[in-house]
């Protein structure tokens, strides 16, 4: 379901694209769920093209001791997945790599309630859970985000994403049902190598998306 030459204008683009793949895969009742900040531009047009609605989940990558960019790990709410056999593997110190974990944890509480304004989370149970990233790396705030949907009572479990690794579905099968990725580039970069504008996304355009994304909470 992949191609490797395939690239973006930007994140819209990018989403309804994704949307016409994920609506052949999906029956209602469904939830779309936005990774912020960039993958809630994503999950915009997929929920607007599945006419469901839209809610945000919230992972962090918990870094390494000393170096932030390699990720051994990822929390959601209510969610603490660890790489402990790197850990060990890199004699990396397991106190120092748990007290980042909390402080991601603790950020991810405070993200939460920013994004969702004082409401509540949409209901889950029954439903069959999107996760919309605008890219996957190392796939463990995926990993995350998806062991919170099946926590919260996803009947099942989908990752949606323009671009990602090759392997993604193999790394994510223990925790998701499914994975869509349009693009795995050779060599993999970055992200934003398949996009042309991949500007900064805002806190207050995630708001925006959310706030449009809700309407269809009620069908």
């Amino acid at each position: 379901m992949a191609g490797r030459q395939r690239r973006f204008l930007d994140r819209v683009e990018a989403g309804g694209l994704l949307a016409e793949v994920v609506a052949g895969l999906v029956r209602p009742p469904v939830l779309v769920l936005g990774l912020p900040r960039g993958g809630v531009v994503v999950a915009a047009q997929v929920a607007a093209r599945l006419g469901a609605p839209l809610d945000v989940v919230v992972p962090r990558k918990v870094g390494a001791p000393g170096n932030p960019e390699l990720a051994v790990g990822a929390v959601a709410d209510g969610v603490q997945a660890l790489d402990e056999p790197a850990i060990r593997r890199l004699g990396l110190d397991m106190a120092a790599v748990r007290a980042e974990a909390a402080r991601q944890t603790a950020e991810v509480a405070r993200r939460t309630a920013a994004y969702r304004e004082g409401q509540p989370p949409l209901e889950l149970a029954g439903r069959t859970a999107v996760l919309v990233d605008d890219g996957v790396a190392t796939g463990w705030t995926c990993a995350a985000a998806a062991s919170y949907t099946r926590r919260a009572g996803a009947s099942r479990v989908l990752v949606a994403v323009p671009v990602g690794p090759t392997g993604l579905e193999d790394r994510l099968s223990p925790v998701v049902d499914q994975v869509v990725v349009l693009v795995t580039p050779d060599p993999y970069l970055n992200v934003g190598q398949v996009y042309e504008r991949f500007p900064q996304v805002d806190d207050d355009e995630v708001l925006r998306c959310l706030e449009q994304g809700r309407a269809p909470a009620k069908r």
